[in-house]
């Protein structure tokens, strides 16, 4: 099965936070590296979407860990893979909402 990939606000923002604070903080192979590990990972789920394990059973989460500052949520649902959130691992978890 070809699963679509969707990206929630709550993803896109995260993802974008972190892209512009690397371009900031950090050199631009920094910040192409990000992008190509995010970009590998979510290939990766796609051909194999329950390899990651779930971490919240009653809503269906997966965790894949990006960097170990960073960490990606998704759900599968039906022929779509929601991409809920990148999180910052540094942050207090908390402040991980879905």
């Amino acid at each position: 099965m070809r699963y679509k990939v969707k990206w929630t606000l709550s993803a896109q923002n995260d993802f974008d936070l972190i892209t512009d604070y690397l371009l900031e903080n950090w050199s631009d192979s920094v910040l192409q590296k990000f992008i190509e590990i995010t970009e590998a990972s979510i290939q990766q789920i796609i051909r194999f979407p329950t390899l990651f394990p779930i971490i919240y059973k009653k809503e269906r989460v997966r965790k894949c860990v990006l960097t170990k500052q960073n960490t990606l949520y998704y759900k599968i649902k039906d022929s779509e893979i929601q991409i809920l959130r990148i999180f910052d691992t540094r942050l207090n978890p908390s402040k991980l909402q879905f």
